[in-house]
């Protein structure tokens, strides 16, 4: 009875919404010995198919509880098993195996019995996907694996890197990063991000070693980000020269008679440009009238703000500067 005890620690993550199956379910202790946990499973009995069927039609009527237990503790050496393939992301297996033993609970839940399989059919899928849930929480800051297509990609990423001898080899190549996209059927550059991302978060912080960064290598990562926003000199500048086009075009407009600013307005500095049939008649002219009325309207502007130029400093006038 002591060791059965050791082995049917709750599980932590259990919470009252849960139903009464999930507050007895065993679960491995982080801070225990994960080899006296496998032993300690191996003590449960596996189940016959007809007894299986009988405990899993009473929870499924009457919610017993005892019944449950049964059905969660006859399988969790699947749960370990299962498990175990996942040692590979540097998490603590006794946290995989908790979270793997969340999925058992829920699918001996939902198991219905009439459908005619057994229940470690249905209950894997419900213990992968638990246990693929929280590498994806675990694993980066940033949340990744958001659709079906990048799940997949995380969890085959690395076999399918064994498989074409890429998994020290540092970045992948062109040619490797096409095969796998391939494969997965994904995007080459959704393979290229979820390499990147898969290294892991790197702190800021974190220590560079001298020469790192060249002759003045040396200090935090931090300290060799660059801001790329603009900083305020320069977005001071750019007001002030903005500022001073829009006068010098305001005062070139006024050299202009009516019909020309107008004609020079709507086919100018109107988006979109009104057409010459439209303008033609509104001025009763016709349409090449209207042509050059604007040409010769746009070589005044033009002469205008050229002259003004020199008062202006270095203001840029379609790609021309003019400087004092």
């Amino acid at each position: 009875m002591s060791d059965k005890k050791t082995a049917l620690k709750p599980v932590k993550k259990a919470t009252a919404s849960k139903s009464k199956a999930v507050a007895l379910a065993p679960a491995p202790n982080p801070e225990g010995s994960l080899s006296r946990y496998l032993t300690d499973i191996r003590k449960f009995p596996m189940l016959e198919a007809q007894e299986e069927f009988e405990l899993a039609k009473d929870y499924a009527k009457s919610g017993d509880t005892k019944s449950a237990h049964k059905l969660v503790t006859s399988h969790l050496r699947l749960v370990a098993k299962i498990a175990m393939g996942y040692r590979g992301y540097g998490l603590p297996i006794g946290e995989v195996i908790s979270e793997g033993n969340v999925g058992l609970m829920r699918a001996v839940q939902k198991f219905d019995p009439d459908r005619g399989f057994r229940l470690a059919t249905y209950a894997m899928w419900w213990i992968r996907a638990s246990i693929q849930e929280y590498v994806l929480r675990s694993w980066s800051l940033v949340k990744i694996g958001t659709t079906a297509a990048q799940k997949k990609l995380f969890f085959n990423l690395r076999r399918l890197k064994g498989e074409i001898n890429a998994i020290d080899g540092g970045s992948l190549n062109p040619d490797q990063v096409s095969d796998i996209a391939e494969r997965l059927g994904v995007r080459e550059d959704e393979v290229t991000s979820m390499e990147g991302r898969m290294s892991g978060d790197q702190s800021l912080n974190a220590p560079l070693r001298g020469g790192d960064m060249g002759d003045e290598g040396g200090g935090e990562w931090q300290d060799w980000l660059e801001d790329e926003t603009p900083n305020p000199e320069a977005q001071a500048l750019a007001k002030d020269e903005n500022s001073a086009r829009h006068a010098i075009l305001m005062d070139a407009m006024a050299t202009l008679n009516e019909r020309e600013r107008e004609i020079l307005m709507a086919r100018r500095l109107t988006d979109p440009p009104e057409t010459l049939e439209i303008l033609s008649h509104r001025h009763d002219v016709s349409r090449e009238r209207i042509r050059q009325i604007e040409a010769r309207a746009f070589e005044k502007l033009k002469a205008a703000m050229s002259s003004a130029l020199p008062h202006a400093g270095g203001v840029t006038i379609e790609g021309e500067t003019a400087n004092h």
